[in-house]
């Protein structure tokens, strides 16, 4: 009698076991994967189901539906399988508003505040749906004025209201590709084992209907570019118009210009692949030059920089963001050495982007994956596959990879578009 009464002692303090929440989903569920995904999240945080209704789509272009409940023994895992459902498109059933707390003070939030995917996403507040804005993976909802903006958490300030919890919040992640659709060129994992001509063919078509949409296009290029004799034909995408903006570090311009300068990268002449008597000089004597000169542009109007991706970008009035790191030599005047500054501007470039084509740089194509919504069109190309690996792994599921040299991948695409 003890010991039961001991049982039903602990049990009582664990509290009531909280009653099970119904949830729905639509959208490619099974060829998508994301069924699977629902499953396992219940079951490997401690809960159970109940599936109610699983309408499988008859056709290539049908959606499934499925509807099932979910119970957990306390309140704590409920909550935590909940939120991954929320997370991966599930929609709580009922009308339930969103939770909002106001911050207590500048730069921080509700413990129990509702983190971002970069998925489309809908909070109710006010007995309206209201659109998030600025979409972008790890921040919070703050509403305000009838609108709801996705932010960073440096940016809150005290007394905003943050959405909080799961309840009112609904996300509504992109689905994999069908076959009848564009973008198939896509539709399978990294590989290095297609025709590298064929997938270019794809990317050109992509890049010209967002062009005819008047969307916009962004490149996120590191300095393999110029050593893989890529800048050429990334200076004819920027002349033919295909490119709106630039995302790079330091390392870029600074081997972009010692090429245009002196036909070397790194020491190493481009041509003949060898290495020049003080070539190792020769990225300082750029950094050099161009400081002289005050600014890139500045280098471009006084004739000294006459070639290269930053001199077409100034003469083609292409925008370009330089974020700066600890390694770098010099830097260049331009680069940007205030990481907050730095990312700041990135965002601002980004804002509104159809696609980005992100070449031979992982911790810029990280970056970038960070900041953009899952429906950009995200192009990694490099001739490591675990750099597209690691960018789907780190929340950019969007991100497909082209496996082969970035400075063929230029040329072809660039014999594409600008013939």
């Amino acid at each position: 009698m003890g010991q039961t009464r001991r049982r039903r002692t602990a049990s009582a303090e664990a509290g009531p076991t909280p009653r099970p929440r119904r949830l729905t989903a639509t959208g490619h569920l099974i060829d998508s994967g994301l069924m699977s995904k629902y499953l396992n999240v219940v079951v490997e945080n401690g809960g159970t189901y109940d599936l109610h209704r699983f309408d499988i789509g008859r056709t290539v272009q049908d959606f499934s539906t499925v509807e099932f409940s979910v119970r957990a023994p306390d309140a704590a895992r409920l909550d935590r399988i909940l939120e991954n459902l929320v997370s991966l498109g599930c929609h709580l059933q009922g009308e339930a508003e969103a939770i909002l707390k106001p911050s207590e003070q500048d730069g921080t939030v509700p413990d129990d505040f509702y983190s971002t995917t970069n998925y489309r996403t809908v909070v109710r507040s006010g007995g309206r749906e209201i659109e998030v804005e600025q979409q972008r993976m790890d921040g919070c909802v703050v509403v305000a004025r009838g609108r709801a903006v996705c932010t960073k958490l440096r940016d809150v300030r005290r007394g905003d209201r943050i959405v909080c919890g799961h309840d009112g919040v609904e996300v509504f992640p992109p689905f994999k590709e069908r076959e009848t659709q564009d973008f198939v060129f896509m539709g399978s994992d990294v590989s290095s084992e297609k025709r590298v001509e064929i997938t270019v063919a794809g990317i050109a078509r992509m890049m010209r209907a967002v062009r005819e949409d008047r969307g916009r296009i962004l490149a996120v290029p590191g300095p393999v570019v110029v050593h893989t004799g890529g800048g050429e034909h990334l200076g004819r995408l920027l002349r033919a118009g295909y490119i709106d903006g630039v995302l790079s570090g330091n390392a870029l311009a600074v081997h972009d210009i010692e090429r245009a300068l002196f036909g070397t990268s790194l020491g190493i002449d481009l041509d003949r692949g060898i290495p020049v008597v003080e070539g190792h000089k020769n990225h300082m004597r750029a950094i050099n030059a161009v400081r002289r000169c005050g600014s890139i542009a500045a280098a471009v109007e006084q004739g000294v920089l006459r070639s290269g991706v930053m001199y077409e970008c100034v003469k083609n009035g292409v925008p370009f963001v330089l974020a700066g790191s600890i390694r770098d030599d010099g830097p260049m005047p331009d680069t940007l050495m205030d990481l907050v500054r730095a990312q700041e501007e990135y965002a601002r470039l980004l804002r509104g982007a159809g696609a980005v084509l992100m070449l031979g740089t992982m911790l810029h194509s990280i970056g970038v994956g960070n900041m953009i919504p899952a429906w950009v069109r995200t192009i990694c190309v490099d001739i490591n596959p675990a750099v597209v690996t690691k960018l789907s792994d780190r929340g950019s599921a969007q991100a497909v990879g082209v496996v082969t040299d970035v400075g063929l991948f230029l040329r072809l695409l660039a014999d594409e578009l600008c013939g």
